[in-house]
């Protein structure tokens, strides 16, 4: 069994045990019997007004169906449907849990101790609890990666996007993307033309070149994408650095403390069993290591991973949404 055909038969299989009724893709239930008629029915939440919106914005027809196709957050493997149903529970709530799990923080919402009057007869052990971290998490975030709209009239969505302070960590999702027969395309020579894009990006510039504008190097990542969602992200963080040391001013004889912004890139991914997913890994841990040459923050993990590790240390206080995730993914 390849492992796309090892994702849907998992799929299927929940959605049989939940008792769904599952449906062709193209309108009226035609194809492979894979998608679910109601939308609510494939999340573990329904879609926030200002989520739907979100998506409804993009270009990807993921929540409306067309004349002829459901939508695409239908399909029990929608890779934005698994990205949905991971981080949507988070909104309004403390991140510390879902940032702790995909190894971008180590910082926990778990209860610390200080130990007081230490070596004495009787010492106090007094509880800390971590203030929250309250950071905001989009979906379908756009970074422009020129300005020039004649050139590039459309900039890439990123699947998900926390904004924290100091830092915009960007989460491109892949389920079955990468185990599809329909292969993904190279980096077009308009990006590897123009070398405003490159600078501080050596490494990464070489291998855009070397993918440009085919892409015989990697059969199961999207390096093209990835490499676009770095320099969208790149140019966001380098304005906003650059407007803040503008309005900076400078006390005499003192140099005030400037935050400067930077990003994250997590390839967040579903793995498999045999020669695709060991592949897979090889492609990514290749990538991630001409990223590092640059200093691009750039890391990756897999669902199953993330998830076990929900239900392990964070189990309590969650335990629908771990049941959820384990149940249908795990």
């Amino acid at each position: 069994m390849n492992g796309l055909d090892f994702i849907k038969s998992k799929q299927q299989s929940w959605a049989k045990r939940k008792g769904f009724n599952v449906v062709g893709g193209t309108i009226p239930n035609r194809g492979e019997a894979n998608y679910l008629p109601n939308l609510t029915d494939n999340l573990f939440e329904p879609l926030s007004k200002e989520n739907l919106l979100s998506y409804q914005k993009g270009d990807g027809n993921e929540t409306k169906d067309s004349k002829t196709r459901l939508a695409k957050m239908k399909a029990l493997h929608s890779s934005s449907a698994i990205v949905v149903n991971l981080f949507q529970y988070w909104q309004g709530k403390d991140v510390c849990p879902i940032l702790n799990v995909c190894k971008l923080t180590s910082r926990t919402t778990k209860v610390g101790y200080l130990i007081k009057n230490v070596g004495s007869v009787s010492p106090e052990k007094i509880p800390i609890i971590p203030s929250p971290l309250n950071y905001e998490i989009k979906f379908e975030e756009q970074f422009e990666i020129s300005g020039d709209k004649s050139q590039f009239p459309h900039s890439p969505n990123i699947d998900v996007v926390i904004y924290t302070p100091l830092s915009t960590i960007g989460i491109e999702s892949k389920f079955t993307e990468p185990y599809s027969s329909r292969k993904h395309g190279g980096l077009k020579q308009k990006y590897v033309e123009n070398p405003s894009f490159w600078n501080g990006l050596p490494n990464l510039y070489e291998l855009a070149k070397e993918i440009s504008p085919n892409d015989t190097k990697f059969q199961y990542l999207d390096a093209a994408q990835l490499i676009k969602h770095i320099l969208g992200l790149k140019k966001n963080s380098d304005e906003y650095n650059s407007n803040l040391i503008q309005k900076h001013h400078f006390v005499e004889g003192k140099r005030n403390l400037i935050l400067k912004r930077n990003f994250h890139l997590l390839y967040l991914w579903y793995d498999v069993i045999g020669k695709e997913g060991s592949k897979h890994r090889k492609e990514i841990e290749q990538f991630a290591e001409i990223a590092k040459k640059d200093n691009i923050k750039f890391s990756h993990i897999t669902y199953q991973e993330v998830i076990t590790k929900l239900s392990k240390e964070f189990y309590n206080g969650n335990e629908s949404y771990c049941n959820y995730l384990t149940d249908r993914y795990l």
